[in-house]
């Protein structure tokens, strides 16, 4: 069910990301200067400017606190912890080295608190990595336990034959 609810996150986020940056508009003017730039100078790359975030609406901010409290997760009310939240949970989906159905998110006052499970300790540095690297975030605590993952049982797949004692019946 999180793993459904997360997948739903991504697409959203996705899908908002997508509509910000789309563009309705024809450009008219499309070879007009096709010949002018020939005779132009290189001239320097402006620089690169933020984007600006994703309109993120007080309806979305409440489906997400719905999921959040579901996963026994915590999300302030304001519109900025939800949208920290979503950012968070997506990256951690989006990361092969983060079981982000194990890490809870909380985050109230753009303070984000992880905790849960997880086996290794690189996947909780690279979760904590991905909470301080999310915009908005003031401060992160990362409570994350690491429990390696138990050793698979090699004998649970062996054939009893009955004889436990080894030896050859006769």
């Amino acid at each position: 069910m999180r793993k459904n609810a997360c997948l739903l996150s991504l697409i959203v986020l996705l899908g908002m990301a997508f509509a910000a940056c789309n563009n309705t508009e024809t450009n008219t003017n499309a070879g007009a200067n096709a010949n002018s730039n020939a005779n132009m100078r290189a001239q320097a790359t402006p620089a690169a400017t933020a984007t600006a975030t994703p309109r993120y609406s007080e309806e979305q901010a409440r489906e997400e606190r719905e999921k959040a409290k579901a996963n026994k997760e915590t999300i302030g009310q304001s519109l900025e912890d939800a949208w920290i939240h979503t950012k968070i949970v997506a990256q951690l989906i989006g990361n092969t080295q983060t079981p982000e159905r194990k890490i809870n998110v909380d985050v109230v006052e753009a303070a984000v608190t992880l905790r849960g499970q997880v086996d290794t300790a690189e996947a909780k540095a690279e979760a904590e990595r991905i909470a301080k690297g999310t915009d908005g975030v003031k401060k992160v605590t990362n409570q994350l336990k690491v429990v390696p993952a138990k050793a698979a049982n090699t004998n649970a797949n062996t054939k009893t034959t009955g004889n436990p004692k080894g030896k050859t019946p006769q």
